[in-house]
């Protein structure tokens, strides 16, 4: 049964649904609406990004409970063929290939029924926390650093 996928604003307003987040694996859902299209009116290249980036987050924070969010690390994509039109339902499979003591590699794919759309790999830095950003500073090289506690 589908649920909403987080308190996210950002996923929300895109309308993407948790289908399922359990043993390392998790799947994302979306209706395509108007929104979600680009010039050519199929799907925008940045809505399936967004996808793969959720499943595979999602697939890492299923194995422990207590996490409470992941920050992308680094994320590649292949784009086999074009996502889909208004009104299909897509779905993006995650799952995790290995996990260190706060780094989860994983991969992700979209699919449109029984067509493979694109492929990820991305590597998530989890944390038991959700305030990450109230710590955030930016540095004189224009860099995010972790203020320590």
């Amino acid at each position: 049964m589908a649920q909403q996928i987080s308190d996210n604003p950002y996923l929300k307003d895109l309308g993407l649904e948790l289908l399922s987040m359990e043993n390392g694996t998790a799947e994302v859902g979306i209706r395509l609406q108007e929104q979600h299209m680009n010039s050519w009116q199929v799907m925008h290249g940045g809505i399936i990004m967004t996808l793969l980036d959720a499943c595979m987050a999602r697939a890492a924070r299923s194995l422990v409970p207590e996490l409470t969010s992941a920050a992308t690390v680094e994320m590649k994509t292949s784009f086999f063929q074009p996502g889909g039109k208004i009104s299909q339902h897509i779905v993006a499979r995650g799952r995790v290939l290995h996990r260190s003591t706060t780094m989860y590699y994983c991969e992700g794919e979209i699919w449109n029924g029984d067509a493979l759309i694109a492929k990820s790999m991305g590597t998530f830095k989890v944390f038991r926390r959700n305030d990450i950003a109230r710590r955030l500073k930016m540095t004189s090289s224009k860099h995010l650093q972790v203020e320590e506690q």
